[in-house]
């Protein structure tokens, strides 16, 4: 691997940073010591911050040269609202909060570009630093958006990376199109009548209309959608009742619903609606539908993705670089994709055998009690942030 010198031998004081990161998570739009770890970190290195943007967002600003151009790189901050199986030392400090996605690392991976940007600034333009928080179903990104992150900071692209578990480290992944989908969720409650369980004629059951509803939802995925489209509805919750002799007046639905286009999301959303509407028709129940759209799918611009792919094979090798294959999870860097041009990465991370001892059962995959980041992408991902930097400020405007 082509990896830059300059950040290995930064390497150990920045696995400390992640570490110290890792033992102390903050929920989303609760950044606070994170964002001033950050802040403390670019100021200490010679790079002018803004903060606040979105809440605790930060942003770095790294200038060179004389050109107008710029871009930008994104790291993630927030942890998630879990408990954590690991009794490592760098454990999660606080009870029921834990980075099990690997925020900490993003962030890391990005402060050691920014410490090579500061003192080895090979480029003609600027460099916007993003330190995004409230990833985890915040919508961070939307609201560093909306606090004018692209029009205080003018940018042509932006990009962002995600480690991924894989079977090796060295590995990137990336594809033009969609590569993460929407999320979307659903709450469906169904009207009916209560009576006793015995006689249950003299009231109208929710629960057979639920039973019902959640097998029709399917036939929408199966023959309403067209079989190349993707789309997944998920119904993940049911509430009904409170005693077992008791038919209930109301049962509730809850669930997500997740496609890679937005003419797809349209469609599921509708034919939901209709389902659930005339399925309680039909038992004379009623029903209250309600669909929240929360994060859009994750696009790639084709250019972006294909010049991101030779930058990661000038480091890696070209059979180091993988198509990214989509995955029906979701990211709200998918906002950022919508405003400019750029493209989303992942990193691998290895099959967890770098975990220390003291690990928790189970696999190395985000979201899991057990997952710890591997430190060894920290100099890869630095490197690859700066070489993408680099490349993209010295080559023609498009």
């Amino acid at each position: 691997m082509n990896v830059l010198d300059s950040i290995v031998t930064q390497a150990a004081s920045i696995t400390a940073i992640r570490r110290d990161l890792h033992a102390h998570p903050e929920l989303c739009f609760e950044e606070v010591r994170t964002a001033d770890l950050v802040a403390a970190k670019l100021t200490e290195w010679g790079i002018p911050v803004h903060r606040g943007m979105g809440t605790t967002g930060v942003v770095g600003i790294v200038k060179n040269g004389t050109s107008s151009r710029a871009l930008g790189l994104r790291a993630d901050m927030d942890a998630l609202p879990m408990q954590e199986f690991n009794t490592f030392a760098h454990a999660s400090k606080h009870p029921g909060r834990m980075h099990a996605c690997g925020h900490d690392g993003h962030t890391a991976m990005l402060l050691a570009a920014a410490q090579h940007f500061a003192r080895h600034r090979n480029f003609d333009g600027t460099v916007y630093l993003i330190f995004q928080p409230a990833e985890e179903g915040g919508g961070g990104a939307r609201e560093m958006i909306r606090d004018g992150l692209f029009e205080r900071f003018p940018m042509e692209a932006v990009f962002g990376m995600h480690n991924w578990a894989s079977p090796r480290v060295g590995t990137f992944f990336v594809s033009p199109g969609p590569v993460m989908a929407s999320t979307s969720e659903f709450k469906v409650t169904i009207r009916g009548k209560g009576s006793h369980a015995a006689l249950p004629h003299t009231g109208i059951d929710p629960v057979p209309v639920a039973c019902q509803m959640v097998q029709a939802f399917q036939t929408i995925i199966s023959r309403n959608k067209k079989p190349v489209d993707a789309g997944v509805i998920s119904v993940t919750m049911i509430h009904a009742g409170e005693a077992t002799n008791v038919v209930p007046d109301s049962c509730e639905l809850q669930g997500t619903v997740r496609t890679f286009t937005t003419e797809v999301l349209d469609l599921i959303e509708k034919r939901m609606r209709q389902v659930a509407e005339h399925v309680c028709a039909a038992h004379d129940a009623t029903c209250e539908f309600e669909f929240v759209r929360n994060y859009p799918p994750t696009v790639n611009s084709a250019a972006e993705a294909e010049f991101a792919r030779q930058v990661m094979a000038s480091i890696v090798g070209e059979s180091n670089v993988q198509a990214q294959e989509p995955t029906m999870g979701a990211e709200d860097f998918a906002y950022m994709l919508q405003a400019k041009p750029g493209a989303y990465c992942f990193i691998g991370n290895g099959d967890g055998s770098h975990r220390e001892i003291g690990h928790g059962a189970g696999p190395c995959v985000i979201h899991n009690p057990s997952y710890d980041f591997n430190d060894e992408l920290i100099p890869l991902g630095a490197t690859y942030w700066v070489r993408l930097a680099e490349a993209w400020l010295a080559r023609e405007r498009a």
